[in-house]
């Protein structure tokens, strides 16, 4: 992709349709003036607090107005924006700090123990907490600077975390271009009509919710954000606030059809755009039954958020398949015996390429040849339609959070009576999967499931942790000592049945 420059997104939003409806987030309702207006005092703000363009600023704050005005006045003053999940342990917060190489770190009260404990292991990061703090960041002074007007769509805008297969999780170098490109081919999927308002009830510092924090001012539309999932108050605001776009995992989906009940949703609801993994049918079949319009999507991180999207046209057709790449994006199916390409029907790996997918991590490259190859596995039809078999071979997803075994397994094998580790994924009616942990103890050690448990709650976000433990005499593994993670699977339902 050449290099382009681009009018600053919000600067431009805020002259072209000023008094249009922004963002709204309990009794607050901005318009874009009101949002660009912020933007630029906190823009101003960062600069004083010694921010400099290039610099990398992370936030670790609950979603609400504070996030989306600092994640648009980073941009304003061309430094990175570095989105850090709340649910990590002070431990894993602290070391992709200290691997981004953040300059400061921004956050609500909520956040404020973990904070600290960055600022202890990392004397060199600058710390400010967020309002309510009465002398917290919005109340510091604003520096005389000229903001950047321009952005040029090969610079990096964001890095975000991804778990890598190796257990270590990766910081993905989101550019401007890679945002505005999921934008525009998501818009010209979907349709864009000026009244159109997204509920934003995802982490805004996941790549989905950050994506609707953007679209929203690229495409001029309302952005509904809640600071967190309650079913009950999604609902109220589909049935209330005209939403016409939301977007969820299958457990957010499911609990608002169970708190729903029989009363059907709004005509103005539009699009239900359903990620975080392959959807259950059975829950598809529901959504086409009472006429809920579900589009389903695929995509990660690394592209961005949606790569591949059903057609509206084509929801209940296809019902079950994620759709066909995003314009201009490609993809192709390549087997996994001979990385040949495979034909109609046949599984193997998804394998991607377009302007929405990022070149590289932070240390190391992304692409091979050009090519991403996701590890996932899926098939495409006769008619081109993607569906997704599974997010890699080992992948847990737990109410569309990505957990690998392979960090567990570490932290496992870290405990002293830990010889050996597996971890899978076990169905779970809540949250779809949950880990779960087969363990193999060192001779004359007796821990237990609460102590393992505790061990690893120190150490890991809690939706990581394992939901059980079961102490085995050996795990599966091939002649090459590698854990057979499939046989685990069937002697785990072996035991269940």
């Amino acid at each position: 992709m050449t290099s382009a420059t681009f009018p600053n997104w919000l600067h431009q939003r805020a002259a072209l349709t000023p008094d249009r409806l922004a963002l709204v987030f309990g009794t607050e309702r901005w318009t874009f003036r009101d949002l660009s207006q912020r933007v630029d005092q906190t823009a101003r703000r960062l600069a004083g607090f010694g921010i400099q363009q290039g610099d990398r600023v992370a936030l670790l704050m609950r979603n609400g107005l504070d996030f989306a005005t600092l994640t648009h006045a980073v941009s304003r003053l061309g430094a990175v924006l570095i989105p850090l999940n709340i649910r990590l342990t002070a431990a894993e917060i602290v070391w992709q700090l200290g691997n981004v190489g953040a300059k400061c770190l921004i956050y609500d009260s909520a956040n404020t123990q973990i904070a600290l404990a960055a600022a202890h292991d990392l004397p060199e990061l600058r710390l400010t907490m967020a309002s309510p703090d009465p002398s917290g960041f919005f109340q510091l002074p604003e520096a005389e600077i000229r903001l950047q007007d321009g952005i040029d769509l090969e610079a990096v805008h964001s890095i975000i975390y991804t778990s890598g297969t190796t257990g270590k999780p990766k910081g993905a170098l989101l550019t401007y271009g890679n945002h505005w490109w999921s934008a525009t081919g998501s818009a010209l999927n979907l349709g864009l009509h000026t009244d159109d308002c997204w509920l934003a009830c995802l982490p805004l510092f996941h790549v989905g919710g950050l994506a609707i924090l953007l679209r929203g001012i690229i495409y001029g539309n309302c952005v509904i954000i809640h600071d967190g999932f309650d079913p009950a108050a999604v609902n109220r605001a589909i049935d209330e606030d005209h939403v016409t776009t939301i977007s969820v995992v299958s457990t957010m989906l499911q609990r608002m059809l169970d708190e729903h009940g029989e009363r059907p949703y709004p005509p103005s609801l539009k699009y239900v755009l359903l990620g975080g993994g392959p959807a259950p049918r059975p829950l598809l079949e529901v959504c086409a039954e009472c006429g809920v319009p579900v589009v389903q999507t695929y995509g990660m991180t690394e592209t961005a958020s949606q790569f591949v999207t059903l057609p509206p046209e084509d929801t209940l057709r296809k019902l079950g398949s994620a759709g066909k790449p995003l314009f201009p994006n490609v993809l192709r199916i390549e087997r996994e015996s001979d990385n040949a390409i495979a034909v109609a029907g046949e599984v193997g790996e998804i394998v991607i390429h377009g302007p929405s997918v990022i070149r590289s991590y932070i240390d190391q490259a992304a692409l091979h040849d050009g090519w991403l190859h996701t590890g996932d596995l899926g098939y495409r039809d006769e008619e081109g339609y993607l569906y997704v078999v599974s997010r890699r071979s080992d992948l847990i997803i737990s109410g569309g959070e990505n957990v690998y075994p392979a960090e567990v397994e570490a932290v496992l094998l870290s405990h002293p009576a830990v010889e050996e580790a597996g971890v899978i994924g076990v169905p779970d009616e809540r949250w779809g999967q949950v880990p779960a942990a087969a363990i193999r103890v060192r001779e004359g050690t007796t821990p237990t499931p609460d102590e393992l448990r505790d061990y690893c709650l120190q150490r890991l976000a809690r939706y990581k942790v394992p939901s059980e433990f079961r102490f085995v005499a050996a795990l599966p593994r091939n002649a090459a000592g590698k854990l057979l993670r499939h046989v685990l699977v069937d002697q785990w339902q072996q035991r269940n049945s």
